[in-house]
């Protein structure tokens, strides 16, 4: 089942009003385990975590996996010792697109006003499709029926008059359910829920708010604004507010741009030495921007991500003066950002590298560097690495690497990601 917060009240009988209802949100159950499952019916019933060797994560768990605390994003290592007659399946990323692909599509045979969020899950506006499609909730069974008889998988729909209520009620539907909130409903709904139910709210947040005595939705409806801005800051406490009270404006938004773009490696051991970090980190800044010029976008910000043995997270970011698309320029900003991490004295265990504001390389001003102004030292570096994505598109990525970060595939297991793409995986 779902893991975001619940409310014990919280129920499956609301009502049966539609009125003003519009707004789906498709989730896929358990996604990856579940296309596993359709491959391989004899494993029905069992516990089974899709993921890769020890010292990956769980992409995915079987409900009765969960049932003994497995979940996503969660280390293997522990994962076996918290179920350990679990059935481990490698992870089959392209029958995953393909599968994902294929359900888009049949959303989108349902309205065109589809906006994906992630591989398995989106929300649809149906207001234009009642009239020949019936109402929500008997679309809401079409697309589940489809969905189970195209390729043997569960998905459950929330629907409501919001996109935020829409995605708390698919959520509480799981699995394999529907759950409608009416209009009416919506604010009786949300104040049976705890206050890490709402968007933007995680451990941190949740923590302060409990400082000032809130720890339900109600108590947060009820509480001055003043006194939630103190909390967690003045623009994240007034949108908290409004989301208390079911207030959502924000429509469906077919074709969401891309958020940002990034890439990742967990070592199949733990590195003490800080050149190999670094010597990575090369080869993920390379990889972002050939995917930056790829989809013709430049990034504004580069974070990285460093996770050290003991499953501590830093990240840090920078904003570039100038936005760019050149791997070069995201190494060097990567390397600094490195280099100001106090590590203290402990082997890494996964680093990462993502370009963030992201923008239209053709509509988006670019002040010349002063490399630029003076020579062609950086329009040679561009040219440089677009013969890059020349010789790779033919030959593929193992073709050409950059520089220092030859040879160094042996020792990391790589991720990419993409924050809203629509294809792909993280």
């Amino acid at each position: 089942m779902s893991r975001g917060p619940r409310a014990d009240g919280a129920r499956r009988d609301w009502g049966t009003e539609e009125d003003g209802c519009s707004i789906l949100h498709v989730d896929m159950d358990a996604f990856f385990a579940s296309v596993e499952l359709a491959r391989r019916p004899q494993l029905r019933g069992r516990p089974v975590i899709v993921g890769g060797e020890e010292r990956s994560v769980v992409l995915a768990a079987t409900y009765e996996a969960r049932a003994f605390g497995v979940h996503s994003a969660m280390p293997m290592t522990m994962a076996r010792r918290m179920c350990p007659q679990a059935v481990v399946v490698p992870p089959d990323l392209s029958a995953y697109r393909e599968v994902s692909a294929a359900v888009m599509d049949a959303l989108a045979d349902v309205t065109t006003l589809v906006e994906q969020v992630s591989v398995d899950e989106a929300f649809l506006d149906v207001s234009g499709a009642r009239r020949r499609l019936g109402p929500p909730t008997t679309i809401a069974a079409r697309i589940r029926e489809r969905v189970r008889a195209d390729h043997g998988i569960t998905c459950s729909v929330g629907i409501a008059s919001t996109k935020f209520v829409a995605k708390l009620a698919s959520g509480h539907a799981k699995p394999d359910g529907v759950l409608l909130v009416p209009r009416a409903a919506t604010v009786a709904f949300l104040h049976t829920l705890p206050v890490g139910a709402l968007w933007g709210v995680g451990e941190r947040t949740e923590a302060a708010l409990a400082r000032w005595g809130i720890r339900t939705v109600e108590q947060l409806a009820h509480s001055d604004v003043a006194t939630i801005q103190r909390a967690v800051g003045k623009v994240a406490g007034a949108h908290l507010h409004d989301l208390a009270w079911g207030r959502d404006p924000r429509p469906v938004q077919p074709g969401r741009v891309e958020k940002s773009i990034g890439a990742e490696v967990t070592f199949l051991a733990d590195v003490h030495d800080v050149a190999v970090v670094q010597q990575q980190a090369l080869a993920l800044a390379d990889r972002c921007a050939e995917r930056l010029r790829s989809q013709s976008l430049l990034a504004r910000t580069v974070s990285i991500k460093i996770r050290t043995n003991d499953f501590r997270t830093l990240t840090r970011a920078r904003t570039l003066p100038t936005p760019t698309d050149v791997g070069q320029e995201i190494y060097l900003v990567t390397r600094e950002l490195l280099a100001g991490v106090d590590l203290g004295g402990l082997p890494v265990r996964l680093v990462g590298v993502r370009a963030e504001g992201l923008s239209p390389a053709e509509s988006t001003p670019r002040q010349p560097t002063l490399e630029e102004a003076v020579g062609d030292e950086a329009a040679t570096r561009r040219d440089a690495e677009a013969v890059m994505d020349l010789v790779r598109g033919r030959f593929g990525r193992a073709a050409i690497v950059p520089g220092s970060a030859a040879g160094i595939s042996d020792v990391v297991t790589p991720r990419s990601t993409t924050v809203g793409a629509p294809s792909d995986l993280s």
